[in-house]
Formats: C-alpha cells, sequence, structure tokens
C-alpha cells in the first residue's frame, strides 16, 4: 500500500502548451517523472514545438496531433529512468483549438506505469461537459453524477451477472446527474463553476480521514478561440517587486521600464 510521505501545495499542474495559441493541458497524478517535474517537462515540451517547425506547424495543426506529441514526449522521459525506478502513473487532460476549427475541443492522455496510452477524445465536437481526475475527483463525482467512485465496483459485487451492473449505472447517471454546464454558458460563468467545485474537492478532503491531499492556492486558465490561452489565477514563488525590468538600452535611470502587474490575472503589462 502507497504510503503519502509530504504533501506539496505548491505544484504547477496547468500549462499553456504554446504561447499565443489556445492550446493548454492540466494534469493530475504523479507530479514528476524521475526527479524532473511534470511542469518543467511540459515547458520543454514547450520549448520543442514553439522552436522546431519541421516537428509542429503552428500554422496547421490538430489537437490530436498536440495530445500524441505529448504522449511521445513523456514516454521517452519515462524510458531514461534506470530500471530500478519507479514509474509514474500521470493523467492530462488538454484542451483548445485546432487550426481553422469553430469549435474547441479536449483530449485525455494518460501514463500508465511508464507507459503512454493512445489519447482519447472526451466529447462530440457539439458537445459539452465537465471533466475530472486525481484525488478531488470522489467530491465532484459525488456533487455532480450523484454517487462516489466506488458505486461501480460495488454494484458488480452485488449484482450479478456483472453485465447487470452496468446496465443499472446506465439507468443511474442519467437520473442522478446534475446538468449544471450548457453551451451557452459565459465564460465567467464557466470560471466560477470551476472555481466552486474545485473548492468542493478542497474542503471535502479537509474533512476526510488521512492527509490532505487535495489543497492550496487554485490557479484557474480559460482557453476561448479568439483570446487563446489566459490566466485567470495563478500563483507564483515570486513577486513583482523583485522582478521588475528595467531598460538599460543606452537610456538614463529616468527611462526606466516599468512592469505593471495584475496579482489576480497573472498578466504582466510593459510599458514606458
Amino acid at each position: 500500500m502507497a504510503q503519502v510521505l509530504n504533501v506539496y501545495n505548491n505544484a504547477n499542474k496547468i500549462a499553456n502548451l504554446y504561447k499565443g495559441k489556445p492550446i493548454g493541458c492540466v494534469t493530475f497524478g504523479a507530479g514528476s517523472i524521475g526527479s524532473a517535474s511534470i511542469s518543467t517537462l511540459l515547458k520543454d515540451f514547450r520549448a520543442k514545438i514553439t522552436t522546431d517547425s519541421t516537428y509542429f506547424d503552428v500554422k496547421k495543426y490538430t489537437m490530436e496531433e498536440v495530445a500524441k506529441k505529448l504522449g511521445d514526449f513523456l514516454m521517452e522521459e519515462c524510458k531514461r529512468l534506470p530500471a530500478s525506478a519507479p514509474k509514474p502513473t500521470v493523467g492530462l487532460f488538454l484542451a483548445g483549438y485546432s487550426t481553422d476549427m469553430s469549435l474547441g475541443e479536449r483530449w485525455a492522455m494518460n501514463i500508465e506505469n511508464g507507459q503512454a496510452q493512445e489519447p482519447v477524445r472526451l466529447h462530440k465536437p457539439e458537445e459539452v461537459g465537465l471533466n475530472w481526475g486525481g484525488e478531488g475527483g470522489e467530491a465532484i463525482a459525488r456533487l455532480v453524477l450523484g454517487f462516489g467512485g466506488r458505486l461501480p465496483e460495488i454494484l458488480k459485487a452485488v449484482v450479478q451477472p456483472a453485465q447487470s451492473a452496468d446496465q443499472v449505472l446506465k439507468i443511474l447517471l442519467p437520473q442522478l446527474q446534475a446538468n449544471v454546464i450548457f453551451a451557452p454558458m459565459p465564460i465567467q460563468d464557466a470560471i466560477d463553476l470551476a472555481e466552486f467545485l474545485v473548492r468542493t474537492a478542497i474542503q471535502f478532503s479537509r474533512f476526510s480521514t488521512g492527509p490532505q491531499v487535495v489543497g492550496g492556492p487554485i490557479e484557474i486558465a480559460a482557453i476561448t478561440k479568439h483570446e487563446g490561452f489566459k490566466w485567470i489565477q495563478r500563483k507564483h514563488f515570486y513577486g513583482a517587486e523583485l522582478n521588475r525590468e528595467i531598460n538599460t538600452g543606452g537610456h538614463t535611470d529616468d527611462h526606466r521600464s516599468e512592469c505593471k502587474y495584475d496579482r489576480r490575472t497573472g498578466e504582466r503589462g510593459d510599458g514606458l
């Protein structure tokens, strides 16, 4: 049985995979592959697709292509692990817009015990919905689906044959599921819903037995067709006052470049 040695509240779980483009992902599960954190590896992947036009054509791409390339990239990191090293299990949700497509896409990509699985598209183009993963999923499942994650296995233990248990689940799901998200929902309401669900998961973990494995500062990002990837709420390990940008290219101190920083959005605006 796995033992929790420590709980860190400052891991980076959200990444913009191509600066200026509507491509992003969120991770859950293992926070590293070997000694490299997932957030660092995602930045390495971003650097690769940003600088190598033969590897990734930013003018014509699909979200499926992004998901497959990311899976291959992380799989190569897993292959570099020593034979005796633990094999990570990592989940990723990717979201964004393929070139010239009007509707966004959501893809799931998982690494199970160091083996990358094929990406899976989560919804048809015209469908909307919620996706979640990791330790916080139990609270969200109970709230949104109307039952916890253990119900399927419990049904299969008490309902025979097992196929009958699957049929029971198919009947329960549409009857119990809370309809909380719709296609015309404004982006701000979608943001508020996401924050509400995360806060619910945090409090559920707080009052459950065992270590609180869900918590810490909440990060939120939104991906839209025209605005691209935008941070809504972000944690930082340094303050803007410690990282002021100074323009010294032939100017005196009276011509410093001011760096304006919005702590809520994480946006930086530079201007003279």
